[in-house]
């Protein structure tokens, strides 16, 4: 995952806490988070790569909506990324 961009990471972490999530609903929980309008050209071309790393899996529901899934891969590369955190910053971390 070191190679991601902070960007592709967040993604990350919303398909994995969403259940089969369309682009869509992806972009709305991200220009929640970011506090700032994300555009197309930005998502899409991010998804895309992190489903060319074997990261993130994309199936269709209909003509028009994508929606998409973590792989095996993806989400043993988001438990390593919480075990690497987790040597800085622990749960108590701001308490």
């Amino acid at each position: 995952m070191y190679d991601l961009t902070g960007f592709q990471r967040d993604l990350l972490y919303v398909i994995a806490g969403l259940d089969e999530p369309h682009g869509l609903a992806i972009k709305e929980e991200l220009e929640d988070y970011y506090e700032k309008e994300i555009h197309h050209g930005r998502l899409y071309p991010n998804l895309d790569t992190l489903v060319e790393k074997g990261l993130v899996e994309k199936g269709q529901r209909d003509r028009r909506t994508n929606f998409y899934t973590l792989t095996r891969r993806g989400r043993r590369e988001i438990r390593a990324r919480k075990d690497w955190e987790g040597q800085y910053v622990d749960e108590s971390f701001g308490e």
